[in-house]
């Protein structure tokens, strides 16, 4: 009870510092953007989150890289799309819009340990983008957040699974620690503790999928905007 209790406080304050960095962000640096209350920004942030929501529920393990219950899926594609418009508030609201769409649909199958994870990492991923691209907003910038982007989200992914997921995963689950470092080593044998773990497993996989929907959202985001984001 007193670590689902701590886990369920350690997921409010994430969701809040997160939001508080958006925010100070905007502030000093995004002097022209729609309103949060405005019906645009609304709409625009619902519908990425649903879209998002869904694309979660696509999630697919790479057995060759990492253990089953390590999945990926392609739900940050909308997020940064609509960060790129909206802001990165906008992207940290779509983000926690998504994961309470998703359970809706399905229930978590981690003790909530995975959903934390899908957000904090993925706003390991869009919040940089973002911040970058909307310090000088040119097709550079974007570039050159979406590689910065993928890169923090892989090295915060890796250091906050050895920190805090793996051990809290272990703890809430009754599962030793080492017998899932265990299942890593059935796949790759260089791995023998937590930190190789997350470096020859966790890491990769964030790579993959940060480099893909980078991809997918710079040659996308031009194209979509005249659709779905033109301002009244």
């Amino acid at each position: 009870m007193k670590a689902t209790t701590q886990f369920i406080l350690v997921c409010f304050a994430v969701v809040a510092g997160l939001l508080i960095l958006a925010a100070l962000f905007e502030h000093f640096f995004c002097k022209n953007r729609l309103r949060l209350s405005s019906p645009k920004y609304i709409t625009t942030v619902a519908v990425s989150a649903s879209l998002a929501g869904l694309l979660m529920l696509l999630e697919t393990p790479l057995v060759f890289l990492a253990p089953e219950f390590y999945k990926i899926d392609l739900s940050e594609l909308p997020v940064l799309i609509c960060t790129f418009y909206l802001g990165p508030v906008a992207g940290v609201l779509t983000e926690f819009l998504k994961i309470l769409l998703k359970l809706l649909f399905k229930a978590s199958s981690t003790a909530f340990v995975g959903e934390l994870a899908n957000f904090s990492v993925g706003c390991a991923l869009v919040l940089p983008a973002s911040m970058i691209y909307h310090s000088m907003r040119t097709k550079r910038a974007a570039v050159a957040g979406l590689i910065v982007g993928t890169l923090f989200m892989s090295f915060f992914g890796s250091l906050f699974n050895a920190i805090y997921l793996l051990p809290a995963y272990s703890e809430m689950y009754h599962w030793p620690l080492q017998s899932i470092v265990a299942k890593g080593t059935e796949i790759n044998s260089h791995i023998t503790g937590v930190y190789s773990f997350v470096i020859l497993a966790v890491a990769p996989l964030n790579l993959i999928k940060g480099t893909v929907v980078s991809v997918l959202t710079f040659l996308l985001y031009k194209r979509i905007q005249p659709i779905m984001f033109k301002r009244s």
